[in-house]
């Protein structure tokens, strides 16, 4: 294993070329390490261009990579960057991932958690990709929160207060963060090892001795069903061993939104909700779920119990106080019920009298994106007040004309856009819905 992940001797690279790479991918041909390596560096460095790559990623997209290439890859990834050691804390140091999902804030609400439970949480998240909304993008409509900061910074913080959460830097996996980017845009999410590599770079990267992954499965997910989600749970459990990190994969239903709030600003509003124990049940069954796993990984003999002490007396919401200054985030806007006030608005309401049978998840995402809560174009600027509450989930019962789903944002023009797609974003009839469990496994 130290062989095939050894470093590529940089001087064999000077006889490759993106297109020629590229073409090995969509005929089949297994790329060597070397050419992994040229590939993520030329395009990190500059020396290969946006189209190039686009190119390259589509191709992968399409024809995958074998598990050797997969490790590569993820391997070439980490070693553009610098990493984290937090040996010398005194807790189990333990991180969260999801695959990511609608209205999936729980991050921002384990994060501070777990930290509470004495866990040391050094979380490098990530921004909107594809149709999902990231982490970064919702901490950053906090007036003044700061997440791009130095890795020193990211340490003391960690050292602080035992949690911290930051964007990616430019010293922790450059090559991710630069490629990360151009797949939200060139529609190459999707792709197992693309995925794997994206995730377990960062990860490794943290220093961290556990981690819990939430691979969402469902409609609204990048994962349609169990058996593409295991494939990848099964792939990141691998890579995140070979490192010596403990991973736990949990498995959880997205064939509907998380929560009530869907969006930015507003995700912030319902995971406070949460810290203050108000939070709704589904995002906390969430919550407990994957926090119990940490909190195993830890040692802990009464995972729930200690949750939910740390949540009813106050620990978990003071230590979201704690990351908030930490990140030069300005508290007391917070409690103004005038920040972040949509101007625009558009109520979709139910056709008819009967159950809700099945909402388009996905469809509802990238509606926030049109909204403004997503990026289309890499230079795209977030509008905080983008996104939607939902009133009914499946199986609810509804009566004709009653509001579903409120969309909202900050311009007209974006919200005339989903107003037109707004039809069949959920089905109601008399019959019983399928079941869809919250936790799968």
């Amino acid at each position: 294993m130290e062989e095939l992940l050894s470093h590529p001797d940089q001087e064999t690279h000077l006889n490759f070329s993106p297109k020629e790479i590229t073409t090995k991918v969509t005929t089949g041909i297994p790329l060597t390490t070397e050419e992994i390596a040229y590939i993520v560096n030329g395009y990190t460095n500059g020396s290969i261009s946006d189209d190039s790559m686009t190119d390259w990623l589509k191709a992968v997209f399409e024809k995958g990579m074998s598990h050797r290439e997969t490790l590569d890859y993820t391997r070439t990834m980490l070693d553009s960057g610098a990493t984290l050691n937090f040996n010398h804390l005194n807790g189990f140091v333990v991180d969260k991932h999801s695959t990511g999902g609608v209205g999936d804030k729980i991050s921002i609400v384990l994060a501070p958690l777990l930290a509470a439970c004495g866990c040391i949480v050094p979380m490098i998240a990530g921004r909107g990709l594809g149709h999902t909304q990231g982490t970064i993008d919702k901490l950053e409509t906090i007036p003044g929160y700061k997440a791009d900061l130095s890795l020193d910074t990211f340490q003391q913080n960690v050292e602080k207060i035992g949690v911290s959460i930051i964007a990616q830097t430019g010293q922790i996996c450059p090559a991710d963060r630069k490629i990360y980017a151009l797949r939200d845009i060139t529609n190459t999410v999707a792709s197992n090892p693309l995925i794997c590599g994206s995730i377990m770079s960062k990860k490794i990267a943290e220093g961290i001795q556990g981690l819990v992954m939430d691979v969402k499965v469902g409609q609204g997910a990048f994962m349609k069903n169990i058996s593409q989600a295991k494939a990848l749970g099964n792939l990141l459990q691998e890579v995140g061993e070979l490192y010596g990190i403990k991973v736990a994969i949990c498995y959880t239903d997205m064939n509907q939104p998380l929560g009530k709030k869907s969006g930015l600003f507003n995700e912030i509003e319902e995971s406070i909700d949460c810290l203050k124990g108000e939070g709704p049940d589904d995002v906390m069954k969430v919550v407990y779920h994957l926090g119990k796993q940490a909190l195993l990984q830890q040692g802990d003999r009464n995972p729930l119990d200690t949750m939910k002490s740390a949540i009813y007396n106050g620990r978990a919401f003071e230590k979201f106080r704690e990351i908030v200054i930490a990140h030069d985030g300005d508290l007391t806007s917070l409690k103004t019920k005038s920040l972040h006030t949509p101007t625009c608005q558009f109520s979709v309401k139910s056709p008819e009298t009967g159950v809700i049978q099945s909402i388009d998840t996905l469809a509802l995402g990238k509606a926030i994106v049109q909204l403004g809560g997503g990026r289309i174009q890499k230079t795209d600027v977030i509008d905080p007040t983008a996104g939607f509450t939902i009133y009914k989930k499946i199986g609810e019962s509804v009566e004709e004309g009653e509001v579903v789903i409120e969309f909202y944002c900050s311009t007209n023009s974006k919200l005339e856009k989903v107003i037109k797609d707004s039809n069949d974003l959920f089905r109601v009839n008399n019959e019983t819905p399928p079941e869809h469990p919250l936790i799968i496994s």
